[in-house]
């Protein structure tokens, strides 16, 4: 039996040039999967009703840390090299599976929350095999799209981060492969999340490339951020050791250099800006037009709740403030007027869709509202004040709006906020990210009070 619903009368902006904006349009979804996008739809359906609302493809958000959820706002000051030592040698190491479940359930639901349809989770947290286990269930029980990026073990900085010897467990990698993702067709599939050349002796970085190729899983790495990452020249390294390609994700590049950008741009690789992060922490300036310049298609990323809001209205406005504000400033400097590439409102919002779906590797599924696409939509309450009354719809959304805005969101078809409100038991995943929490910070006095304290990065 065909399952349908229809949003009906919405200002629709399918980030779709076949489609384009409808300033009062409707989407009919079909068994999950977007059927029709016209002015007016005539079908037995359930209906929505949009009016009064801006309508959406979700946000795609490449790169987070969803294990942090429990110690959200634990490190509100922290600098990069910081995060290294309170985040990854303080916390990480006391993770059990349940905290990561915990974790992993209240983070993909802050997601569909904000409009977050689509995630990459960068989880560098597989402290035991039964981590990544508890890591997919968390993300599955939420009902996301994600790619879930197995990362290595956190129980040492030292271990893991310094020319790291230790390669991740193929064969558990293999495992989960096998176990959870069989097929690449479903809500949730698979990626490696690799530390990358600096942060692992070369035998390291090749075993993990080829272990994802061997697999045919994207991979995902942090590159070029902050001054000790900065200095690497990772993607350089990358180069020399023939790994570059269009299966990899460079997350941050905030100081590549002009021949790096070449090789990324040449080899067909996909680039994550989390700028409020970069902005925050010390990782650079978000390089979002500086893909640009070199024909990539940037995506943002909200990267650490421990540090920075999980949404990703916070993002957009982060990259298009900064990105102007740098630019406003050389011109200002040189007494000439500013481009006219200079990146528009409209941008931001295909940056926040269309792009991260690219980079995400679901392009063909998900990004924009596209006949025959999964139905991942979002709808934005433009009768609320911060809205209202709406000139530019694109502008609202990626500048006006905010969290509390998020009336609507499908992911797959399937209904996860419906009249501002979740369609889920918020009320467990509180209680336990809550207590989580709480075994964490116990576990972390306990440490302190033994004199296990960690070591800083070497500068």
């Amino acid at each position: 039996m065909t399952t349908r619903t229809l949003l009906r009368s919405g200002h629709v902006i399918s980030m779709d040039p076949a489609v384009g904006d409808l300033p009062q349009g409707d989407v009919l979804v079909e068994d999950g999967r977007i059927a029709a996008v016209e002015p007016e739809i005539s079908a037995d359906a359930e209906v929505l009703d949009m009016s009064g609302h801006i309508v959406i493809p979700g946000f795609v958000d490449t790169h987070r840390h969803t294990w942090e959820a429990p110690i959200r706002g634990v490190a509100p000051d922290a600098t990069l090299d910081d995060y290294f030592v309170d985040i990854l040698d303080t916390f990480a190491p006391l993770y059990t599976p349940e905290d990561v479940y915990a974790a992993n359930l209240a983070g993909a639901l802050e997601c569909l929350n904000a409009g977050i349809t689509t995630l990459v989770d960068w989880s560098h947290i597989n402290n035991t095999p039964d981590h990544p286990d508890a890591a997919i269930q968390g993300l599955a029980e939420s009902g996301i799209r994600a790619q879930y990026a197995y990362g290595s073990a956190n129980t040492s900085l030292a271990d893991y981060w310094f020319e790291s010897k230790i390669a991740m467990p193929a064969d558990d990698v293999r495992r989960i492969r096998s176990t959870h993702f069989a097929s690449d067709d479903g809500l949730l599939t698979m990626g490696l999340a690799t530390r990358g050349p600096g942060f692992c002796v070369n035998e390291v970085v090749a075993a993990e490339w080829a272990l994802a190729r061997e697999l045919g899983i994207p991979i995902t790495v942090h590159v070029a951020m902050g001054r000790l990452a900065g200095r690497f020249g990772m993607v350089k390294q990358l180069h020399g050791m023939g790994l570059l390609g269009p299966d990899t994700t460079y997350v941050h590049c905030c100081y590549f250099s002009e021949e790096e950008w070449r090789m990324v741009a040449d080899s067909g690789g996909t680039v994550s800006v989390a700028p409020q992060v970069e902005l925050q922490m010390g990782h650079g300036w978000p390089p979002v037009m500086q893909a640009i310049e070199h024909g990539l298609r940037p995506s943002l990323s909200i990267d650490v709740v421990t540090t920075v809001p999980g949404d990703m209205f916070t993002q957009i406005r982060a990259a298009f403030g900064a990105e102007r504000a740098r630019v406003n400033a050389d011109c200002w400097q040189a007494n000439m007027p500013v481009p006219s590439n200079m990146l528009t409102a409209r941008q931001m919002l295909e940056i926040a869709t269309l792009n991260g779906a690219h980079v995400a590797g679901l392009e063909d599924r998900t990004g924009s509202l596209t006949p025959g696409k999964r139905a991942d939509i979002v709808a934005i309450d433009a009768t609320a004040l911060n809205v209202a009354p709406v000139h530019d719809a694109a502008a609202a959304v990626t500048l006006c709006a905010d969290v509390s805005n998020v009336d609507t969101v499908l992911v797959d078809g399937v209904i996860h906020k419906r009249d501002g409100r979740l369609v889920a038991d918020t009320g467990r995943a509180l209680r336990l990210v809550a207590a989580a929490r709480d075994r964490l910070l116990a576990a972390k006095e306990t440490k302190e009070a033994k004199g296990e304290t960690g070591e800083r990065a070497p500068a």
